[in-house]
């Protein structure tokens, strides 16, 4: 890239020691004017202490901005909605939030009249992707600056160093071996001995969870109730998205609930061991799957399925501002219309159980359901059904015999009765 002194760079600035050290290599590699922005998704802390780092990094403007209300509304509960897994387990917390990060970026830029951005993600993982596409979807004129894969290739003794002979903050506290990133929906750990997939994770690897064997003997038990498949409060007590999610972080942290342990498969073609912490999200995700049950037609929930998986490797994938995400959502939301009721669940020693479910909305009839009295079921009407249905079945049967007298099963079964006496 040819010199561009003068110019300004908007860069995604988390406030550690990668990104700090990136406002000062983008300075004097390039010449750019810098301006930082951070979206505070509900790790970030001080934001005013993380402003003042930035500036005292080198950035001529740093822009702080409190995230955590938009994060919720527009990105977490969405995906929610949509019963996004990505392959069945993790649920995107970092992935939901690098679009939102993208948009800030976007958003300074246009204010600064900047022509290029910048992120401190590796050429290895995921987030490049995520940060990449992002920008490329909102500002396709913009050019994207990622000083990590681009020639800021440095140790982190490299760094310290090179930090403190320009003046920039350099954190005092011990380096942690693992790479963490975090938000309000979850943590995200890997890296050292972590890389082992055989290796048992250290209990100092988890921050927001107790051992579930140090766990309360006693389970506790939680209400949370849904309108429309958003999540409106939790044991009676109506909670706006930020402080619920808050709240059972902390209730079902504290029970050992929201501990998980993946291989997965990267976008960019490797596969990565990734331990995560996600207590609210591992509650919610199972409460809201438990009101779908009793809501939502059969054919819907078989649909609703494919669709969440299609609608998780989009995410992680980094394909949010899309077309194909909007077409996906717009189906997701009308799945949930009736998506509204209550759910009790028993958080114990790590688990998090569905022990009780009710909607106004429900498709459950207990009159239907019921051996007992009451029972309205046509029993009889069961003969003529099952006549019906099984039509074309004897009919092949009778034309092709696919099946011999034994059924497939090359062993002779000893007849009831004549069992062999063992000795």
């Amino acid at each position: 890239m040819t010199d561009l002194a003068g110019e300004t760079c908007v860069l995604a600035y988390s406030g550690g020691l990668d990104t700090s050290v990136a406002v000062a290599w983008l300075r004097e590699t390039y010449g750019l004017e810098v301006v930082t922005v951070t979206g505070d998704l509900g790790s970030v802390g001080e934001l005013e202490a993380v402003r003042q780092k930035a500036l005292r990094s080198g950035a001529r403007r740093a822009v702080v901005l409190d995230a955590r209300e938009p994060f919720v509304r527009y990105f977490v509960w969405p995906a929610l909605q949509a019963d996004a897994l990505y392959q069945g387990r993790y649920p995107l917390a970092t992935a939901l939030g690098r679009p939102l990060l993208a948009k800030l970026l976007v958003d300074v830029a246009r204010e600064e009249g900047a022509k290029y951005v910048a992120h401190g993600s590796t050429g290895k993982g995921n987030d490049q992707v995520r940060f990449d596409l992002g920008v490329a979807a909102l500002a396709p004129d913009l050019k994207v600056i990622a000083p990590l894969r681009s020639g800021m290739s440095m140790t982190r003794d490299e760094e310290i160093e090179y930090a403190k002979a320009r003046g920039i903050p350099v954190p005092v506290t011990k380096k942690s071996p693992y790479s963490v990133d975090e938000n309000l929906w979850g943590r995200s750990i890997e890296a050292g001995i972590l890389e082992d997939p055989w290796e048992a994770p250290p209990k100092d690897v988890y921050q927001w969870t107790v051992d579930p064997g140090d766990a309360p003997a006693r389970p506790l038990e939680i209400v949370i109730a849904f309108r429309e498949g958003i999540p409106v409060s939790l044991d009676g007590a109506a909670s706006d998205g930020v402080t619920l999610i808050e709240k059972l972080n902390a209730i079902a942290g504290k029970h050992g609930v929201g501990r998980i342990d993946q291989i997965e498969d990267r976008l960019v073609g490797i596969k990565s061991r990734e331990i995560y912490e996600a207590p609210a999200a591992v509650v919610l995700h199972t409460a809201h799957r438990a009101i779908e049950d009793l809501v939502l037609s059969k054919e819907s929930l078989r649909l609703k399925q494919r669709i969440a998986d299609e609608y998780a490797e989009l995410v992680y994938n980094g394909l949010w501002f899309s077309a194909h995400h909007q077409d996906l959502a717009a189906y997701v939301a009308s799945t949930q219309r009736f998506v509204t009721g209550e759910v009790r669940l028993r958080l114990h020693r790590g688990v998090a159980s569905v022990v009780g479910r009710r909607s106004d909305n429900a498709l459950y009839s207990i009159s239907l359901a019921t051996y007992g009295k009451g029972d309205t079921f046509d029993h009889k009407a069961a003969e003529g059904f099952i006549q019906v249905y099984g039509l074309s079945l004897r009919n092949q049967a009778k034309r092709q015999a696919l099946w011999s007298g034994d059924a497939g099963i090359p062993l002779k079964l000893p007849s009831p009765g004549k069992k062999k006496r063992t000795k």
